[in-house]
């Protein structure tokens, strides 16, 4: 298996009340830290999703997306992810296409259904049927994409000689999928270029690409390691990151609880969070270690980390930094 194998990171613009900024300044030091990775030495930057959400999360991956194609010339980016639902494939797929032109073919999309029913209801658009929803709009988008004249007629789409122009200048803009269920992986296998998520469902995408008749050479996958850092005194970073971690962890909870539609994080103390082990604060030894292993149990092409939100953007780069000279380099 090769040794190649690429990092960036999420951000997801939050801008939590107890370390408050002004939007405009808080937006723009993340524009800048995008800009620093690239020159870093990291290959992606990734814009996730959420509405109605009290710190702010971002709403409007795309157009953050836009202003960091300004500031960048070689860098991925993508989202991780969109709400595939809550949009019409055809505003979506100009607007992607238009995106791409900008950033010079850099753009790589992520998706997924989402799991708050608030954040459909918002919409005025039915929760239970957004899986259906989501197989409707992969249809027409990647057509769309492809260069095709699209008409289609659906139970929840209708479009009457639909086409690009201009074009996306590629054909196809990369297109991975998010899944927390067996069901759902089935249509990250029919109509993903690769998975995005947990590593811990690999085996079932590759489960999945067999029942499709893929093979298994197809297989992409992007880790999202969003509780991942590296460090030269783990206890110390401990110290200093877990608040900032911390309120991501308690804020995913609380969505994960509205609904009960995911299992996963819950909300907890910062002190239980420290010692829960759901942040890996490792060596770059360690860490080098440890994503060699991963290598060997899937076909990983890149990890996706995060930018904590309200972590001061210099402390942010002082981690970056030596993850960007002592663990990247061994990827190469």
């Amino acid at each position: 298996m090769s040794s190649k194998l690429t990092f960036g990171y999420l951000y997801d613009f939050r801008n939590p009340p107890q370390w408050k900024r002004r939007p405009e300044d808080l937006y723009a030091e993340i524009l800048n830290v995008v800009s620093w990775t690239e020159g870093a030495g990291f290959d992606g930057a990734w814009v996730p999703e959420h509405h109605l959400a009290e710190d702010a999360y971002m709403p409007s991956p795309l157009i953050a997306l836009t202003a960091m194609a300004a500031r960048t010339k070689r860098l991925k980016l993508g989202s991780g992810i969109a709400l595939a639902p809550l949009y019409h494939p055809l505003r979506f797929a100009e607007d992607c296409a238009v995106l791409d032109i900008l950033s010079g073919g850099r753009l790589e999309m992520g998706f997924a259904i989402g799991y708050r029913r608030r954040e459909y209801a918002a919409f005025g658009v039915d929760f239970t049927k957004r899986g259906r929803i989501f197989d409707e709009w992969l249809q027409i988008v990647t057509r769309l994409w492809a260069g095709e004249e699209v008409s289609f007629q659906g139970q929840h789409f209708t479009l009457t000689a639909a086409k690009l122009m201009p074009a996306a200048p590629r054909g196809r803009i990369p297109v991975y999928i998010g899944s927390f269920t067996e069901k759902a992986m089935e249509r990250v296998a029919r109509y993903g270029d690769g998975f995005i998520g947990s590593g811990e469902l690999c085996d079932l995408y590759a489960e999945k690409l067999r029942q499709q008749g893929k093979s298994q050479a197809t297989a992409r996958v992007r880790v999202t390691d969003l509780f991942f850092a590296v460090a030269h005194d783990p206890e110390r970073a401990m110290h200093e990151l877990a608040p900032f971690y911390h309120h991501v962890n308690n804020s995913y909870g609380e969505w994960f609880n509205e609904d009960k539609s995911v299992e996963g994080l819950k909300t907890m103390s910062l002190e239980e969070f420290k010692s829960s082990g759901i942040l890996q604060i490792l060596t770059p030894e360690a860490a080098i270690a440890m994503l060699k292993a991963k290598q060997q149990r899937m076909p990983l092409e890149h990890v996706m980390m995060m930018m904590p939100p309200g972590l001061p953007t210099e402390r942010f780069i002082e981690y970056a930094q030596v993850f960007a000279s002592e663990v990247i380099p061994a990827f190469k």
